[in-house]
């Protein structure tokens, strides 16, 4: 029997939810520190984490607060050399997680979407700190920590899905597209990552050169690495620790060959980019890079992010998701690129992921992954291109289709 949420009390669902971040997520090993990382309006999430991770046995518990308003007085009120600076605690911080394999669990959930969406996009775009990125990406890609990204339900977040503040009723679609209401949650995420890796291994069987994904404004190829892996849920790190680092999770996944990409594809959810949202993206590729950028608002970002260095504009990770999703099944946009990447099929470009290539991929130069085809950037931003009326199939070598994704249902067996 399944636990009923209803019957939860407010701090027995908190105190579940931080088991899910701790245990199933970032999986906090014995005398292992943990960081925590959020906006100031997630705090009560955070210090939950942060009692679970202790709970966990983990010797300390940092948690490293943003603050979007501070963001935006930086960009408006502050000096030029302020955009894309990196606190230096921060980064010493980061520096030491190479050798020290922290846990890390990162909260989402945008506060208010639309306070930086007045200010200049190219300003905004550069005010991200860049250091700070890029250590984090290279310490998650290298496998150095155990990770997860997990939501914080809030009242400026409710009021983007449902026009209202209504945190219950977000924290009701959280819940089922989390799995919150299993009697055990490691078991349940267990089972549903076991669903998921034999997706990734009748992926890795067809050996395909390429996806393409067809439908309303959308004919895109991709184009595979031949040793590429497709992936999913769980991860495991250089230190052997087992994590999921999405949660929720419905997708398998692969890093493709950036130099590989051919045709346009239109966006089917609204993704934030940078603090900002961007609605009805549409992208054009040539020769495995972005050419054209187009949306009803926010495509300056987007055309800022990929001109941040040379590989930015070319894709990271090309990921499949079917209509069998639970987030997908709350039939919910959740605004919030963590959930909305999990309901449907998605892209990214910028930084892919070395594992792609197996354990080799870890202990590859930069220069030696862009020779094997796997991006290697600054940046990595996701946004989602399927849905019912894109169909997914694989093509072989000789052109061959095979239906991967039709009518939102998955067709391999």
């Amino acid at each position: 029997m399944r636990q009923e949420l209803s019957n939860l009390s407010p701090e027995e669902r908190l105190r579940r939810y931080a088991e899910l971040a701790v245990r199933v997520g970032s999986n906090v090993q014995e005398g292992q520190d943990a960081i925590v990382t959020g906006l100031v309006e997630h705090a009560e999430i955070a210090r939950a984490v942060a009692r679970e991770a202790y709970r966990a046995g983990a010797r300390h518990v940092i948690i490293v607060y943003g603050d979007l308003h501070l963001r935006r007085a930086a960009i408006e009120l502050g000096p030029e050399e302020e955009l894309g600076w990196s606190a230096p605690h921060v980064l010493e911080l980061y520096r030491r997680a190479f050798d020290e394999h922290p846990a890390l669990i990162a909260l989402t959930g945008n506060p208010d979407p639309d306070l930086l969406g007045s200010l200049d996009p190219a300003l905004v775009a550069r005010s991200e700190p860049k250091e700070t990125r890029k250590l984090s990406l290279e310490l998650i890609t290298g496998r150095h920590v155990n990770w997860t990204v997990v939501s914080a339900p809030n009242e400026g977040w409710a009021t983007q899905v449902f026009g209202e503040p209504d945190v219950e009723r977000l924290w009701e679609a959280v819940a089922v597209a989390t799995r919150l209401d299993a009697p055990d949650l490691v078991e349940a995420w267990h089972a549903h990552s076991a669903e998921l890796q034999a997706r990734a291994e009748g992926m890795n069987a067809r050996a395909f050169d390429a996806v393409r994904f067809r439908g309303p404004g959308t004919d895109l190829t991709i184009g595979l690495i031949p040793e590429g892996s497709w992936m999913c849920a769980t991860n495991e790190t250089v230190t052997g620790v087992e994590h999921i680092p999405n949660l929720p999770t419905e997708e398998v996944f692969t890093s493709p060959d950036w130099r590989r990409a051919e045709g346009h594809v239109r966006s089917t959810a609204p993704l934030l980019a940078a603090g900002t949202r961007v609605d009805d993206l549409e992208l054009r590729f040539e020769a495995g890079k972005i050419v054209e950028v187009d949306a009803r608002n926010g495509a300056d970002i987007v055309r800022e992010q990929i001109g941040m260095d040379d590989q930015a504009a070319f894709l990271a990770e090309v990921a499949l998701v079917d209509g069998s999703s639970a987030v997908n099944k709350t039939g919910l946009v959740f605004h919030d690129t963590l959930f909305d990447e999990n309901a449907t099929c998605h892209i990214a470009y910028g930084r892919g992921f070395p594992t792609a290539l197996g354990e080799e991929g870890s202990h590859l130069s930069p220069e030696e992954l862009l020779e094997r085809g796997v991006n290697v950037s600054t940046v990595h931003t996701d946004f989602m291109i399927g849905g019912p009326e894109v169909e997914v199939v694989g093509l072989g070598a000789d052109g061959s289709e095979t239906p991967i994704i039709r009518d939102g249902v998955w067709q391999l067996t």
